[in-house]
């Protein structure tokens, strides 16, 4: 995130689940890392671009998520560049879902 021009502070909370359940994200998007970026919560290994949209759009949703670690998702290189299809999903108040983005895995 920093290499992409975002200012990066980082907190250790004992319990993150309870910031999640406060700002009503599903468990279903859950992941290893949640970021506060403005009034959303990016959840997972979400690629810096589709937070830039996400911040340049503002739409009326709760944040982004990318469940899982796929393998090529930002944090998740692999020395022989091995790639995973992801989806960046966009969450929405309601708790429900639709894809923001998608990364296909190379043919």
């Amino acid at each position: 995130m920093r290499e992409a021009g975002f200012t990066v502070s980082v907190t250790l909370l004992p319990d993150i689940q309870a910031i999640r359940r406060d700002r009503g994200m599903p468990d279903t998007f859950a992941s290893c890392h949640t970021g506060l970026i403005g009034n959303y919560l990016v959840e997972g290994h979400v690629p810096a671009r589709e937070v830039v949209r996400l911040l340049a759009e503002r739409p009326a949703a709760l944040g982004l998520a990318v469940p899982g670690m796929p393998l090529g998702s930002p944090g998740m290189e692999t020395p022989h560049g091995t790639t995973e299809p992801l989806d960046v999903f966009l969450v929405l108040p309601s708790g429900a879902a639709r894809v923001f983005a998608n990364y296909p895995a190379p043919a």
